[in-house]
């Protein structure tokens, strides 16, 4: 006896539709799987001959072959479990059920027969309703993420509860929420006393997506600043909110239905090539994929190894990654905003003496400590800015009032220009040539300033033009149709410093 029944599995972020196939005839009993399976797959035969036992069906004796299409991609983990038994269920004519092709069964079984979750099943579900299917039966836990996608989502807890299934009333079709009104973060801009310089470099950075270097002695507020920074980036639109749940539960990361607000990812300096940029066995993304339309924020960056930090060159350049394993090749997305933060020195204090606190490292000592950062990946940042220790005194100074409202209402409007400029989400930092020509329109003292500034500072072409998308969204919240002589001074400001470490 044949039967089919229909899975999925998970390929980087990315769903891919599987037929289980299975053929049951007589002979000696014997199961035999299959299909480019890995461990956990082959393991499937013991927890699907428990379960079906175990929820009142009975094992079929006989010769069991089950495949797994298409056989080139290999299958990974136990969301196969649910359709290999009820194929088996199917082909032995004990089915309490009849699915057409237009169904999808996703779920780990455990010995009793109860359905676990898996990970993955939002991109699942979503690569189903492209192919074509109506419903699909999940774990009761995954259901409101399967739901997202518009199918007929049917929660299962138990192999048992098989006959009833398709019986009840499908699980209510969730809807991805907007950006709730108040700010969802625990830290924004009204607990910082000053550093008026350093918010205004992340009001430019939120506002055209400009990867930022924040520089100081320990104590001046660097982390702070950075992680008060996606209360005022602007809110995911319903692509990106998709998009980014899929990372996420592709990732086994996801809990709740979905992710409405900007990822902050801040890995710990200790962090492997693997973890940052993705990969390994199962080849699941890394950090810099999960902080995908999101904020990368790396703190103490001179503490990160050299060469993991340089594998961020070819992401920040393209907005994505490619990672070739086991003669596959998965595409992850890696369009983030990167934040680091540095001393300036082992010490801190190089250049930030205040009479206190001094200098303690030597010249060969402060080459090494800023030499961890390679020239081109420190030419990748468009901000770099100081973060000073300030005089002001803590105990009367206030902070601004509501910033996370006045702040993000100047965002958006320069986000607006983008928009109405790029036709799309598209950010000033995400400029090619042909764009920084069309879109960069400077007035005569600006075009004069700014080749002032490329003889006098011996810019890169890379430099150059950096400052003019820098200028282009330094405008844009100003409401300019052209870049003016304050546009590029203020560019050229947070593009180039005295500090050698600083050089564009």
């Amino acid at each position: 006896m044949f039967y089919k029944t229909y899975s999925a599995g998970i390929l980087g972020i990315d769903g891919f539709i599987v037929e289980v196939e299975t053929d049951l005839t007589k002979g000696l009993p014997q199961y035999t799987l299959v299909g480019l399976p890995d461990s956990a797959v082959k393991e499937s035969k013991e927890r699907v001959r428990s379960a079906i036992r175990n929820s009142g069906f009975a094992f079929p004796l006989g010769r069991i072959t089950i495949n797994l299409a298409p056989a080139s991609l290999k299958k990974i983990g136990a969301a196969y479990d649910l359709a290999v038994a009820v194929g088996i269920l199917s082909a032995s004519r004990q089915a309490p059920i009849q699915l057409d092709d237009r169904t999808l069964l996703i779920g780990e079984l455990s010995l009793d027969g109860q359905i676990k979750p898996v990970r993955g099943i939002l991109p699942m579900a979503l690569t189903a309703k492209k192919k074509g299917f109506s419903r699909i039966i999940v774990p009761l836990e995954n259901a409101p993420e399967a739901s997202l996608s518009g199918l007929l989502t049917y929660p299962l807890e138990y192999l048992k509860d098989l006959p009833t299934v398709l019986k009840q009333p499908p699980f209510p079709e969730k809807k991805l929420q907007p950006f709730p009104l108040h700010s969802p973060y625990t830290t924004d801009y009204s607990a910082i006393i000053g550093q008026q310089q350093a918010k205004r470099a992340l009001e430019i950075a939120a506002s055209g997506s400009h990867h930022t270097l924040l520089v100081g002695p320990p104590g001046t507020g660097k982390t702070l600043l950075a992680s008060s920074l996606p209360s005022i980036l602007p809110p995911l639109t319903m692509e990106q909110m998709i998009e980014v749940t899929k990372i996420y539960s592709a990732y086994g990361k996801t809990n709740h239905p979905m992710v409405n607000i900007r990822p902050f990812r801040a890995p710990h300096h200790s962090i492997t090539a693997v973890g940052l940029i993705g990969g390994g066995s199962l080849l699941k993304p890394g950090e810099i994929t999960l902080a995908h339309h999101g904020v990368l924020y790396l703190d103490e960056i001179c503490e990160f190894p050299r060469q993991v930090l340089n594998l961020l060159r070819q992401p920040l350049e393209e907005q994505k990654i490619e990672l070739h394993r086991n003669r596959q090749i998965v595409s992850f997305p890696a369009n983030f905003m990167l934040i680091g933060n540095m001393n300036p020195c082992p010490c801190g204090y190089f250049g930030f003496s205040d009479g206190i606190h001094e200098c303690r490292c030597g010249s060969p000592a402060i080459e090494r400590y800023q030499n961890r950062i390679s020239g081109p990946l420190l030419d990748r940042f468009d901000i770099r800015v100081e973060v000073p220790r300030q005089e002001i005194d803590p105990f009367h100074a206030q902070g601004e009032e509501n910033p996370f409202y006045s702040m993000q209402k100047r965002i958006m409007s320069a986000i607006k220009w983008q928009k109405d400029r790029f036709g799309s989400d598209k950010r000033n930092s995400e400029m090619d040539l042909a764009e920084i020509k069309r879109f960069c329109t400077m007035s005569p003292g600006a075009k004069l300033m700014l080749r002032q500034v490329y003889q006098h500072f011996c810019l890169s072409h890379r430099g150059l033009h950096k400052i003019l998308k820098l200028a282009r969204t330094i405008a844009d919240l100003d409401s300019s149709q052209i870049i003016v002589e304050q546009h590029i001074a203020e560019a050229v400001q947070f593009r180039t410093q005295e500090k050698n470490i600083f050089s564009a």
